[in-house]
């Protein structure tokens, strides 16, 4: 997820490079909210890992 969020970024860091200023703001915009999801995903992940944790080695 976070890669797809990098690759929108790159790809709109080009687009702005080379003039095409609508695909550079659509691109900051996905990559934008793929980040936001990436970090609600990440957030929700590490709380079920803490409240679950893990079984005690035998």
């Amino acid at each position: 997820m976070l890669g797809w969020a990098l690759t929108f970024l790159v790809i709109a860091l080009i687009a702005a490079v080379l003039g095409f200023g609508g695909v550079a703001a659509v691109s900051v915009e996905i990559a934008q909210i793929v980040f936001v999801v990436f970090l609600a995903l990440f957030l929700i992940s590490a709380l079920v890992g803490a409240l679950r944790g893990r079984a005690p080695p035998v």
